[in-house]
């Protein structure tokens, strides 16, 4: 027997039991219910929790519903989003039920290195959504494979290593494993004064630096020249994995390095202190993570509409129009 609960607080679940089994599946930041909540309440998303529990098994979708469009509950802070636990037994159940709260489904930044977009792909199509797979982004990791730092470093190219060479006398970096107010100023500061975009939601990225720092978490890195703050790095490690969330650098002090410099200060103290057994960089496709990491792992899409909602049909008609001018074309 599957039993569905759809949710709008994780407090309300009948099935504390499930619950507890599908959050203990959580390996990182984004999947855990505070990271869901600061979610919510720095972004007014309307939280839709679908939780499925039968025997010893039970899974988690931390999802969010507006206007019939059901998502992934996540914001551009979030690099990667899947259900928690993947019986396709109970996926196929939840599935089934979410026909009832919505007319379509769109997850993106979906792993399947661990089957997770396959299997709800999967699951979506047996309960009777058409469901388009497709690549959404890349994800730049490296498996540490029981090196040092030093060896991880001389495998590195040329160019990094001998731009860390002439610059690390240059630049002093500090990484900080708790929260740190000044240094926090610090980072605000010199990303203000870089080539980033503006920030989405400062204060959301704030409480969560706060709340990994008192956690032990955090690896707050900042690089100084001449006692000047020119770059920093916000890290954190959990379960064996270093997270890059975010990194910055004055434009002004480009010619120094000090990104490259307080990157390779990082990844020493993760490797070497930390003993993590990945470092997953985000995702994207920027060149300069090529020189750091070692593989490229796929993030997916998944697009589900419901063929019994008239909202649907003019997406399906679009589907259908490109699938059939994709086979043309093949011809």
């Amino acid at each position: 027997m599957i039993a569905v609960e759809y949710l709008d607080d994780l407090g309300k679940a009948s099935s504390r039991a499930g619950l507890e089994r599908a959050l203990a599946a959580g390996r990182g930041p984004f999947d855990r219910p505070e990271w869901w909540d600061l979610i919510v309440r720095h972004g007014g998303a309307r939280p839709l929790f679908v939780l499925a529990s039968g025997g010893e098994e039970a899974v988690l979708l931390p999802m969010a519903s507006a206007g019939g469009r059901i998502t992934g509950l996540a914001n551009w802070y979030t690099f990667r989003w899947r259900p928690l636990a993947s019986s396709p037994r109970l996926l196929a159940g939840l599935a089934r039920g979410l026909r009832q709260h919505g007319w379509r489904v769109t997850l993106q930044q979906v792993p399947d290195e661990d089957g997770s977009a396959s299997r709800l792909a999967e699951a979506l199509r047996s309960a009777g959504w058409r469901v388009r797979l497709e690549p959404h982004d890349v994800n730049h990791v490296l498996a540490v494979g029981g090196r040092r730092y030093a060896e991880y470093l001389a495998g590195r190219p040329g160019r990094l290593r001998t731009a860390l060479k002439r610059k690390s006398g240059k630049v002093a970096c500090e990484v900080l494993d708790r929260f740190d107010e000044p240094a926090w100023r610090d980072y605000e500061a010199i990303y203000a004064a870089s080539w980033k975009p503006e920030e989405g939601a400062p204060a959301m990225l704030e409480a969560f630096a706060r709340a990994e720092g008192a956690a032990g978490r955090l690896r707050l890195g900042i690089a100084r020249v001449d006692g000047e703050a020119v770059a920093a790095q916000m890290w954190t490690v959990e379960h064996g994995t270093a997270w890059i969330h975010k990194l910055a650098h004055r434009e002004d002090s480009r010619a120094l390095s000090p990104g490259t410099v307080l990157s390779a200060a990082l990844f020493e103290r993760v490797i070497d202190g930390d003993g993590v057994e990945l470092i997953d960089f985000g995702t994207g496709d920027d060149g300069y993570k090529r020189d750091w990491m070692e593989d490229v792992r796929t993030r997916w899409r998944i697009d589900a509409l419901d063929p019994r909602s008239p909202r649907a049909w003019p997406g399906l008609a679009r589907d259908l129009a490109r699938d059939l001018a994709a086979r043309l074309k093949r011809r």
